[in-house]
């Protein structure tokens, strides 16, 4: 049976039909089935509150858990649910012992709250942020890597990279990057917040020591669900941001993260939910389908600027960033209030479409149209 078309599946989305979202790597879009599924757990929640937290809650959790687990390939109980992959990161640089004069190799290229939390952790320690710069555009994958380790040093104790950029929407070769890291004895942190389900992650042959993803952008569980992965000897000194009954004695490090009292933990719980979606619809061919799109629309947008492409198509999934010579946010704003279309720009020019499993070549002309104009 083939997948579904784009315009069938904008059927189950919950989208406003007279905006072209083109914007789904920002928050993502949870489909209808998968979002009545978490409404059903909050009803659950709200029909009998006692029962629901403290006797199923744990039960409930530990499935969901075991079921993204398979999904990133991961043991449960290296996993914790988290609200989003910046509470992820957040958790990992802070258990660190970095000591002054201690340094933290990243690229130029980080998503911005991310950058002002390592800068926020690095300044209370007195150690370093080193944000190598990276040459766009790119024309191999190597390059990130010889970028990036041009600027290590004997100070350099911890390596943090996305796997896939936000605003550059660039996927970076975190296998070499975290190979080459734990080669030489250094922590690893990845990124993941744009992964799931829009490029493979294995998280076992990885081997990273941290992993920050979200389930609720490219795989459409409802907002609030991310996760952070940990590997078995680091957990002892990963905490929560709140010390609460996860401390309690027996409990592991997933209990420890995700136990805060009460809480709606219906988007974790909808996470196999959104998994089964996918897997239901032939998400491998609806993701082809996606790159394509995004590549194509990425030639048009750069033919239409006149610039040149951030780096190699094998370098890009289903998102795509171009330079639009003199634009600014202002752009975002104006393409919004005179055409409907949603669809982010960066204070430094760059415009970035999402070709989502809902989007069309319509909305994707619609955009060049407005552009254009």
């Amino acid at each position: 049976m083939a997948a579904p078309t784009a315009e069938e599946l904008r059927e189950e989305f919950l989208l406003d039909p007279d905006v072209a979202f083109l914007n789904h790597g920002s928050f993502g879009a949870c489909p209808r089935p998968v979002f009545e599924r978490y409404q059903w757990w909050q009803r659950e929640l709200e029909r009998e509150p006692v029962d629901f937290i403290v006797r199923r809650l744990p039960e409930e959790l530990a499935a969901a858990r075991a079921a993204l687990g398979a999904y990133v390939g991961a043991a449960p109980g290296d996993l914790a649910f988290v609200a989003n992959a910046t509470t992820a990161v957040n958790i990992a640089a802070r258990s660190l012992d970095l000591r002054p004069g201690d340094e933290v190799l990243t690229t130029d290229l980080e998503y911005g709250a991310c950058d002002m939390a390592w800068e926020w952790v690095c300044e209370r320690a007195g150690a370093r942020y080193v944000r190598a710069p990276i040459p766009l555009p790119l024309s191999r994958p190597e390059e990130v890597v010889e970028a990036m380790f041009a600027h290590a040093s004997e100070r350099t104790r911890v390596v943090y990279v996305s796997q896939v950029t936000s605003s550059t929407a660039i996927v970076l070769p975190v296998e070499a990057i975290v190979q080459r890291a734990r080669g030489a004895g250094w922590t690893t942190i990845v990124d993941g917040a744009h992964a799931p389900a829009q490029v493979p992650v294995d998280l076992a042959p990885l081997g990273a020591d941290f992993y920050a993803g979200n389930c609720h952008k490219w795989l459409g569980s409802p907002k609030g669900a991310g996760f952070l992965h940990v590997r078995p000897e680091l957990q002892e000194r990963v905490d929560a941001a709140i010390v609460s009954w996860g401390y309690a004695p027996g409990n592991g490090f997933s209990e420890r993260i995700e136990m805060q009292g009460t809480r709606d933990c219906a988007a974790w719980l909808a996470v196999p939910d959104a998994i089964c979606y996918q897997a239901e619809r032939d998400w491998n061919e609806v993701r082809a389908r996606c790159r394509a799109l995004a590549r194509r629309a990425r030639d048009e947008l750069t033919a239409l600027t006149g610039t040149e492409p951030l780096a190699p198509p094998e370098m890009l999934a289903q998102m795509a960033s171009v330079r639009v010579p003199g634009a600014g946010r202002d752009l975002s704003a104006r393409l919004f209030a005179e055409n409907r279309i949603e669809v982010p720009v960066s204070e430094e020019g760059l415009l970035r479409v999402s070709a989502a499993a809902y989007t069309t070549q319509a909305e994707i002309d619609r955009l060049l149209a407005a552009l254009a104009r």
